[in-house]
């Protein structure tokens, strides 16, 4: 701490959290730190929800509310958007999650979707 521009009790916990494992590849996989996200995620999103429909810009609170879904999320609903953009506008192709292999459709023709 000493130096930092930041001088809180704060730095503390975070350097307990990597003394108890150094090999931590996220404080929100800490247990201390999952509990307390845990505990007032929903107070998170109402402020971010509230600061929205009243117009105030909180990028720093929504970004960091969005980063914490996709770490905690196994299939990112994103991806699967982007992958579908990717295959309209480009026929890049996508891989299915109900089915192996890897597929184009036919977007803005028939809309089969053929297996490659």
């Amino acid at each position: 701490k000493g130096g930092c521009i930041i001088r809180a009790k704060f730095l503390d916990r975070i350097r307990a959290a990597y003394e108890r494992d150094p090999q931590l590849a996220s404080l929100l996989v800490d247990p201390g730190f999952a509990a307390d996200l845990e505990r007032c995620g929903d107070a998170w999103r109402r402020v971010v929800v509230r600061a929205f429909t009243t117009g105030v810009p909180v990028p720093a609170f929504a970004a960091s509310l969005a980063y914490y879904d996709a770490y905690r999320t196994d299939v990112l609903k994103s991806s699967q958007l982007v992958q579908a953009q990717r295959d309209f506008f480009g026929a890049h192709t996508y891989k299915r999650l109900d089915k192996d292999g890897v597929y184009h459709t036919r977007w803005s023709s028939d809309g089969v979707s053929e297996k490659h």
